[in-house]
Order: C-alpha cells, then structure tokens, then sequence
C-alpha cells in the first residue's frame, strides 16, 4: 500500500525521541515484543525483564514532535519513519469514524512514539529487542522502525509497505482493547493455545483487518482525494507475510527445533493471517470477537 504523492497529516501528531521514566510494568502485548519474548518463556525467564531494566538517554526526550522532513505522501512512500507517521494519521481518520459508528465508543486518540535503542515509557523502561509494542499504562505505541528490517532479515518477511503498516496498524488494535475494556485479558491468562493473550493478539491482528478494509477507501478531509492508493493482491501478500513471521509456532521451531503450544502468547502463523484476512475481508470490528470463537483457527467471517 503506498500512499498519494499529495496526501498531507497533522503536523507534531507523532513524538520521536525517548519518553519519561516510567512506574508500573505492564506489557499490554505487541507483534514485536513476540521475538524475545517466546525465547524468555520457553527458558524459564521472566517476561517483566523485557521491560523495566532499559537504560535510557537523558537527552533522548529533546526529539522534536514530528518531523519537519514529513510533509506529503511521497515523503511517507520514501522513508519508513514518515510511513509510520501517515499510517497513524490514516488509523485517526479510520478509527474516528468506525469506531463510533460500530460500537458506540468514542475513539481516543493513543499517543505515538519513535525511538531508537531505548525509551522510557508507562509501564517502565524498554529497549528495542522488545520491538514494537503498546503500553496501556501511558496509551502510548512504541516504534523503533530498526525492527521492520529484522522482520524481512531475521523472520523471513517479505516486507513491502503494508507489512510495516500493519505492524502499526496491530499496535493501534491494542488501544481498541483499552478502550472496549479487553486488554486486562491478556494478563489475566498470559500464555497457551487458547489464553486470553492469544485472543487479545488475534483480536489485534483482525482490527489491523479491518483498518485495512477502510483504509484505501478514506478521503483526505484536506485535499478531498483517497488518502492511500487502492490495496493490491501483493499489498495484502506483505501484511499476511509479516503476520506468519512473527507466528508462535514459526519462531518457537526457529528457535528450538520445536513448537510448543503450551508456551503461547499471540497465536500461530496461521492464526495471524487467518484474523487479519478476518477483519480484511469483512470490515467490521464485531467479526474480531476471539474472546467468544469455539475455534480460533476457523474465524467465523471466514466460513
């Protein structure tokens, strides 16, 4: 998905630099953090240790909010930093009708933050083997665009603009959950085949879905043109291929040789493309209901 040469955003929507420190650890779940945190579980580790025990630079928090090198689609089609940028600005203008419009809430904006190495954040310090990830505590996504390379070099992503979009797309579905009441679930049961964590990550992964649905149909309130480009076949081959990268099951055979259900946190390979085509192809957000699915591996918008 590449958007218009002429699409413009709101300008400082989008911080950059490392963030305050923070209190309380609370990972509310992310496609990045995935990576480490499935090795830590099937050693033996702590999952709390991923965040918390972060240096960050005291000068870190001087980044400028935005980027004044961020000023039309173009700019978002040439540089991974500006793309995640005017991605945020098409889940605004997505979530703030659809939203509301499916499920009476009102859509809060989350705060959004670029960082490299390290940031502080909400739910305590975090470095970027964490990946992308989503704090409830300061409703605030984290991104470290470093993590988009390491999807294509590490976990055999084919890459392409929709699988990074859909990174930040399953971040923002997270913030859905904070504001519907859902996201405790995932603490609640943290790990296995069919834990509230798996359902939270799905659930995430289908409102990726259905953003993309709305996506490419959006108009620029500004310029009165579509905000992206028309999704293509290939479009929707990089987000399904950046969903089975970062699958349990794909990293846990990469790592040890075996998979092992048991240790679980955000579903299989399939299960991630399955609930993202879920909300794809329906567009509604009440087709991501993992929490009441019988079978997480048959979707019910895709029978």
């Amino acid at each position: 998905m590449t958007f218009n040469d002429g699409a413009r955003i709101e300008a400082g929507r989008v911080r950059r630099g490392g963030g305050g420190r923070g209190g309380k650890i609370a990972v509310g779940g992310g496609v990045g953090g995935i990576i480490v945190l499935i090795l830590v579980l099937l050693f033996g580790g702590d999952p709390g240790s991923l965040l918390g025990s972060g240096t960050v630079d005291p000068n870190a928090g001087s980044g400028a909010a935005g980027s004044e090198d961020c000023q039309t689609g173009a700019d978002a089609n040439s540089d991974v930093n500006c793309r995640v940028e005017y991605t945020v600005g098409s889940l605004d203008l997505v979530w703030e009708q659809q939203l509301d419009r499916q499920t009476g809430v009102t859509y809060v904006r989350p705060e959004v933050q670029l960082f490299s190495g390290s940031v502080g954040t909400g739910c305590g310090n975090a470095t970027s083997e964490v990946g992308p990830f989503y704090c409830p505590a300061d409703q605030t996504a984290y991104f470290d665009t470093s993590f988009f390379q390491e999807l294509v070099t590490r976990f055999g992503s084919s890459g392409g603009p929709l699988a990074q979009e859909y990174v930040v797309a399953h971040e923002f579905g997270h913030h859905l959950q904070t504001q519907l009441g859902d996201i405790g679930r995932a603490q609640a049961d943290p790990r296995g085949p069919e834990s509230g964590a798996v359902r939270t990550e799905l659930q995430a992964d289908c409102y990726a879905g259905v953003w993309a649905y709305h996506a490419d149909k959006m108009v620029d309130p500004d310029t009165g043109q579509p905000f992206l480009v028309p999704l293509t076949d290939n479009d929707v081959r990089d987000a399904l291929s950046a969903a089975s990268a970062v699958g349990d099951d794909r990293i846990q055979a990469a790592a040890t040789g075996r998979v092992n259900p048991e240790g679980w946190t955000h579903g299989s390979s399939e299960q991630r493309q399955k609930w993202f085509l879920a909300g794809y192809r329906s567009g509604e957000v009440g087709a991501c209901d993992t929490y009441s699915a019988p079978n997480l591996d048959n979707p019910p918008a895709l029978r």
